[in-house]
This record gives C-alpha cells, sequence and structure tokens, in this order.
C-alpha cells in the first residue's frame, strides 16, 4: 500500500512513517505540512491512503479532502486529530473519511487503522474486478451487434482509463461533430471551432457559448491529462503492456509520457504539457479506421 501524509506538525509525519514502514503496512510516497501543497501532489501520484490532519493552517482537512474528491481522487482517507468534537467528527464523515486515528499518536493503533484499512482498501479492489468482469461480459455481447462511432470512441478511451472522466463526453462530441461534417483526416479545423460549435448546443448567447467553449477546453486537457497519467502510471508497472506500447507514443508526445513515469517514481509533481490536438487527431483518424 502507498501512503501520503499531510500533517502541519513534522514530528507526526516522521512518527506516522516510521510506524507505517517498521511494521510493513506500506510505502510513504510523500508527505505534506498543509493542504494546499498536498493536493497537486496527491493528484499527481495517486495513492491507495491519505493520512490528513484535521486542523492545519491555509487548508484544513476537510477541504482539502472536499477538494480532492471534487477531483475525482478516488483513495480513501485517514483523519488524524485530537480534536473530539461530534460535530466536525461527524462532518469528516459525510466528506468520504473512512478511519480517525487520535493524537498523540499510539503505535498500536495506527497499526490497527491501517490494517483496516488495508482489508477494506482489497474488498473494494475484488468487487471492482468483479465488476471489470461483467462489463467484459457485456462488452463481448455488445461486439454481436454493429458497434457505433460512439462505441468505439469509449473503447478506446476505456482503454487509457479515462472513459469515466467528466471530459470524455466532451471528447465524444468533438469526433462525432468532425464525423457528421465528414471531415477529412488533415489538417482539423482550429480547436476553438470545434468548442464553440458543442457549446452552441446547449447555450444560447455568445458570451454563455465562450464560457462553455473554454469550460470545454478546460475539461478535455484534464481529461487528457488523466490518461496520460494512467499509461504512465501502466509504463512504470510494466513497460511491455499493451496499452502502454500502443496508446503512449501513437495518442501523446511519448517525451511528456517518459517525463511523467520519472516524475512518479520521483514523487515530482510538475504539470505535464498536454497536446490536444494531436490526441484528437489521432483519436479521429482511428475511429474513420474502425468505421470504414
Amino acid at each position: 500500500m502507498r501512503y501520503f501524509i499531510v500533517d502541519d506538525d513534522r514530528a507526526s509525519r516522521v512518527m506516522l512513517k516510521q510506524i507505517i514502514e517498521d511494521s510493513g503496512l506500506g510505502t510513504v510516497i510523500g508527505e505534506a505540512r498543509n493542504g494546499e501543497d498536498a493536493i497537486p501532489q496527491i493528484l499527481m501520484t495517486q495513492p491507495e491512503f491519505v493520512l490528513i490532519d484535521l486542523l492545519m493552517p491555509k487548508l484544513d482537512g476537510i477541504a482539502t479532502v472536499e477538494q480532492l474528491m471534487q477531483n475525482r481522487f478516488e483513495g480513501q482517507f485517514i483523519m488524524i486529530s485530537q480534536v473530539v468534537n461530534k460535530e466536525m467528527v461527524g462532518e469528516a464523515y459525510e466528506q468520504g473519511i473512512d478511519f480517525f486515528i487520535h493524537k498523540p499518536i499510539n503505535r498500536i493503533e495506527v497499526e490497527n487503522v491501517l490494517k483496516k484499512t488495508t482489508e477494506q482498501f482489497r474488498l473494494k479492489n475484488s468487487l471492482l474486478v468483479i465488476r471489470q468482469s461483467l462489463t467484459n461480459i457485456e462488452l463481448t455481447e455488445q461486439k454481436a451487434h454493429k458497434a457505433t462511432s460512439r462505441d468505439h470512441i469509449q473503447s478506446i478511451l476505456n482503454d487509457m482509463g479515462i472513459v469515466g472522466e467528466i471530459g470524455s463526453e466532451d471528447i465524444i462530441a468533438i469526433i462525432e461533430t468532425l464525423l457528421a461534417h465528414q471531415h477529412k483526416i488533415a489538417p482539423l479545423p482550429p480547436l476553438k471551432e470545434l468548442y464553440e460549435e458543442i457549446a452552441a448546443v446547449t447555450k444560447a448567447t455568445p458570451d454563455d457559448i465562450l464560457k462553455e467553449s473554454k469550460a470545454i477546453e478546460q475539461r478535455v486537457r484534464r481529461t487528457i491529462l488523466a490518461a496520460m497519467i494512467n499509461l504512465a502510471n501502466l509504463g512504470v508497472v510494466d513497460y511491455t503492456n499493451s496499452e502502454f506500447e500502443y496508446y503512449a507514443p501513437r495518442y501523446f508526445d511519448f517525451k511528456e509520457i517518459r517525463q511523467l513515469m520519472t516524475q512518479i517514481e520521483d514523487h515530482d509533481n510538475r504539470k505535464a504539457k498536454v497536446n490536444i490536438k494531436k490526441f484528437i487527431q489521432v483519436l479521429y483518424s482511428d475511429i474513420l479506421t474502425k468505421i470504414n
């Protein structure tokens, strides 16, 4: 298991890291002394568990958890606190906190809590495997019928682990718009024009269309970055992974994928450059090949 510790008390961070690693519970892949510093690092490294202090300067534990969940972080949270306040504890549980560790830190309590969260995590993963197996059965049955362009797009996005991202619908809309216009593979029209055309489906005034087109661009950018991070993680684990071998050099600037892999291994949180145009160009080309 990989852990990230967020606590403004350095002594607490040192003690928790020592307990985790001495007990063989996992590895601490990062630390931060406040929520603002922690959020970009956690989103980049995607640890299984975040141990987070309730009361911190700049951004407290509950607000940090809320922002991470809004950014679709799927790890589990363990709150660290010496505050015994029923209202704050209740709010923490509502925000997705799974367990509490009380201060002053006690080795036995920490070990017991982390063992329970590990069991819970493994059970959750087992359920996900079952769900994925059922999904694969459904996809196999669907292949008996002629797949639509949307099916092909979703299949590719699923391979890259982003079919559930909010920007995936925008990407699908962009490809379907290109198909509707029977656009040639190259050159593509300016992305700004595509964003505005999609925005005009739901917005009426020029100002609203402009705002929505900018929102579409941001959603698409975040979704493509998520695909890059997913593939980089696959490459770190297994350089010969079939999805990594096919999508990483074809859909992205491979030097950016390599840089991401290095950052993941070094726990570096610098952002990668996202080439939206290349991603859309290659995806559209692949979809044309599949439907023809």
